[in-house]
């Protein structure tokens, strides 16, 4: 997820089984609040099915003041042909967000009619505006097809595949680059209440 390294964060594990796993994190520490000042708990539920992953993240707001919302996942992924050239990329009609000279989303947007053609050497390090908060981002291989299924809480996305590498990252965002600063596409979570995304990396052969 964006910005504080997670992994190395406190997480209690709330519910284990096979196909299953929810944990929370508790961001009430003095250490969180430096970084973050916002009280809140996070509550993460992955559960595993045979053709893929599902990732629900809800953010439950203290009872003190509303919490922003922006936080998104890195999904990347590869095949095992050797070139990429051949993979075939999908990408929905969105808006595309201008960028800076540094890279920050200046605010503008303009038209993206979508892409579904071989990846080639064409090259990826975009944010988009979503149309349609359901959607759904998909690369396909030789073999298979793995597709990102945005199904709720998702208004962006980042996509991530420069032509010398690979890979290739289809990364759901609930915020644009930059909205804790900017206030651009940023939303709250007002006390007391909940914030819930979902997406799910799906497999098919092909």
């Amino acid at each position: 997820m964006h910005g504080v390294p997670w992994p190395l964060l406190c997480w209690t594990v709330t519910d284990t089984r096979q196909d299953f796993m929810a944990a929370q994190l508790e961001w009430s520490g003095s250490d969180l609040l430096a970084v973050f000042p916002f009280r809140h708990r996070v509550e993460l539920a992955a559960t595993l099915r045979p053709n893929g992953l599902a990732l629900e993240t809800t953010i439950v707001a203290s009872s003190e003041s509303p919490v922003p919302v922006s936080f998104g996942f890195h999904p990347y992924f590869g095949f095992s042909e050797s070139s990429r050239a051949n993979w075939q990329l999908q990408l929905p009609l969105m808006r595309k967000l201008v960028l800076d000279a540094r890279g920050i989303p200046t605010g503008d947007e303009e038209p993206f009619a979508g892409f579904n053609a071989e990846l080639g050497e064409n090259s990826f390090d975009d944010g988009f505006a979503l149309i349609e908060e359901q959607t759904t981002f998909s690369v396909t291989g030789a073999t298979c097809k793995v597709s990102v299924e945005l199904l709720d809480g998702y208004g962006y996305a980042q996509v991530f595949a420069p032509n010398d590498k690979e890979y290739i990252a289809l990364e759901p965002m609930t915020a644009p680059g930059n909205a804790l600063t900017s206030g651009r596409g940023l939303r709250f979570v007002l006390p007391g209440e909940r914030f819930r995304a979902v997406f799910r990396i799906r497999v098919d052969g092909v």
